[in-house]
């Protein structure tokens, strides 16, 4: 896959896709066993804590990485079959607010997430150059669909290290995931 370009992208991403430093399927690939590995990790009774009354928990960090992760891929399925449509921006906090995501089990989220990355693997290997090139607007933003797969694989990168940092920084978790 070419390298992603500057005018791909709109600066509010650029703290995400910085996180990819490598080849962004290897990431995407990568974070497939890292990932639930990570979600493992964290105890049960850890999952509906949130180190401040007005943050979100464990649990609903772990499932908005979810949504996120389906919105962007909706994004780059519409853009990659040429569907220039605009897209409207979804409010992420209403999606937490009504997702009931403190009533999920850890293991259960860390599975609905292999089997999520997996379907999206298989689209985003399908794209050739040409698909990947294309752009479309999203939350009146223009992105490319390379550009999205870049979010995803950040997005889901920069809430693993505030989880790390914020919620998770006494517990004795491996260094080795994520």
């Amino acid at each position: 896959m070419n390298q992603l370009k500057s005018d791909e992208y709109p600066a509010i991403f650029s703290d995400y896709i910085e996180t990819v430093t490598g080849d962004v399927m290897e990431e995407l690939k990568t974070q497939l066993d890292t990932f639930p590995e990570f979600i493992d990790s964290i105890p049960e009774n850890m999952g509906s804590y949130a180190y401040a009354e007005d943050k979100w928990s464990i649990k609903e960090v772990l499932c908005h990485i979810l949504d996120c992760e389906r919105v962007m891929a909706y994004r780059a399925l519409r853009f990659g079959r040429n569907d220039m449509t605009a897209l409207a921006s979804f409010e992420q906090d209403e999606f937490v607010s009504n997702g009931r995501h403190n009533e999920r089990q850890l293991a259960d989220i860390a599975q609905e997430f292999i089997h999520l990355r997996k379907a999206n693997l298989y689209l985003f290997e399908a794209f050739d150059e040409n698909e990947l090139a294309r752009k479309g607007m999203a939350s009146d933003r223009l992105i490319s669909v390379r550009a999205l797969l870049y979010v995803i694989a950040g997005h889901l990168n920069h809430h693993t290290i505030i989880l790390k940092a914020r919620y998770l920084k006494n517990q004795n978790l491996s260094n080795d995931v994520v």
